[in-house]
This record gives C-alpha cells, sequence and structure tokens, in this order.
C-alpha cells in the first residue's frame, strides 16, 4: 500500500512514578503538544518508546519518514566527557543512550531530523559538540531564559541567519518561548548556528549541505496553535520527508 502521508516519529520518555500504589513504576509518553503539532502540519504522529536494542531502534525507524527528538531531562555530562556540576539538572542516562541512537541511526538514513531543546542538546553532543551545564556559566547571558509559564506565549527574541533553512522557514526574526538552563556550548563539525538570543546564545543549530537537521532550543510545539510560522517548522520538516520517500 502506498502511504500519502507522512509518518513522523516522536521520541519518547519516561515517567516514573515517586509514590501511590507502584513506586518505581516506569510509564512510557510524549507530550501531546508534539502529537497535536504534527497532525497540524498535515503528517502522522508516531511515538517512538524508549528500547534498549539497537536492533529493535533500527526497525522503529523503518516505521516512520521523520523525526523528532523531543525535549525533556537534562543530558548527562559524562556523554561529552565533563564531571556535572552542582547545577546540573535531573537526568536520565537511560533515555539519553536511546536518543543517542536514534539521532545516529536516522542521520545514517538521511532521515529528516528536528531536535527540540533536549533534542537539540542531543544532536549536539552526539555529533561531536558539547553543552554549558547551566547558563549561569556563560558570560554576558542576562536573558530569562526559563519562563516558567505561560508555555505558548514568546518572551524573547532571536535573529536567525541569513540563508539558513531556518532562514526559509521564520524569516530573519523569530519570537520563541524560552525553558531551559543548559545550553549549546561547541558546535559539532559539519553543524551551524543558526540562530542565536540577544545576549548571544544559541537558539538554534542545523546540519550544513542538503539533509535536513535541525535543532532548535525553544519549544515550537507549545506556540503552533497560535503561531502559523511555528507551525511551519512541522510542516518543513514533513516536506523534506516528502523529498526522501
Amino acid at each position: 500500500m502506498v502511504k500519502d502521508k507522512i509518518v513522523v516519529g516522536i521520541s519518547g520518555s519516561y515517567i516514573i512514578d515517586e509514590g501511590g500504589m507502584f513506586p518505581g513504576y516506569k510509564r512510557s509518553y510524549v507530550n501531546d503538544d508534539y502529537v497535536q503539532s504534527v497532525v497540524m502540519a498535515g503528517g502522522i504522529p508516531y511515538i517512538i518508546p524508549v528500547v534498549h536494542d539497537e536492533e529493535v531502534i533500527k526497525e522503529q525507524l523503518k516505521n516512520v519518514d521523520a523525526l523528532i527528538l523531543s525535549g525533556g531531562h537534562d543530558v548527562n555530562p559524562l556523554e561529552w566527557g565533563e564531571e556535572p556540576s552542582s547545577k546540573l539538572g535531573g537526568i536520565l542516562p537511560i533515555r539519553d543512550k536511546f536518543d543517542i541512537a536514534l539521532m545516529n541511526i536516522a542521520d545514517d538514513m538521511k532521515m529528516p531530523i528536528l531536535g527540540v531543546c533536549r533534542g537539540e542538546h542531543i544532536i549536539a553532543v552526539t555529533k561531536g559538540g558539547s553543552l554549558y551545564q547551566d547558563l549561569s556559566f556563560i558570560d554576558g547571558s542576562y536573558i530569562k531564559h526559563n519562563q516558567a509559564h505561560l508555555s505558548n506565549v514568546a518572551t524573547h527574541s532571536a535573529d536567525v541567519e541569513v540563508g539558513s533553512k531556518l532562514h526559509e522557514i521564520l524569516g530573519e526574526t523569530a519570537m520563541i518561548n524560552s525553558f531551559h538552563h543548559l545550553g549549546v556550548k561547541d558546535v559539532p563539525c559539519g553543524y551551524k548556528v543558526v540562530a542565536k538570543a540577544k545576549d548571544g546564545l544559541v537558539e538554534a543549530i542545523e546540519k550544513q549541505g542538503e539533509h535536513f537537521v535541525l535543532g532548535v532550543q525553544w519549544h515550537p510545539e507549545m506556540m503552533t496553535k497560535e503561531s502559523p510560522e511555528m507551525l511551519n517548522i512541522f510542516k518543513r520538516l514533513i516536506e523534506e520527508a516528502r523529498k526522501t520517500k
């Protein structure tokens, strides 16, 4: 059967019960904003649950046409060769291994990839980059990058590099939301910074060349109902997947 729709895989995570009847019980999930954004953009959402067998992950990815690396926990600094600082938040190393495998396999498949917040960090770390473990370690960072509430409201601007794929989607300036305390430090080889906040913080990276791999620091999926520009990010992901079908 020929598929007339693009299936978009969304990397899942765990919720682990800390109390109640089943303390320690794991539940696989993804935030619904990702699901609804894919639907609004014309795609078919497919939640990819965390597993620990690379052969299974390969089979999971054979069922999708594009990949979204979703947000969540801080990435373990050991993944880029640093010890954790006292300002590091909660980590989930099991998911780090899963997301890194997803990124590597999807990249090898030349699958279009969108990384959101943590997903941008996974792209950077997987391909040899590094992160700031807290924005307080960045000289000159003064913008509030964790707005803490009103998830669908843009709270600061980002300047987008002319000529980039992201510029084709958003234009020269984007108004974005912000929920993070880590940030990209060293950009991996073959990638470039394509958006920055006014304080110099990296807000987006993308892979050079034709293969569409975009990482954004903000959460466009939380803004798509009110922002056609943010929905266009998901539409572009789907357009790129159509080229490779």
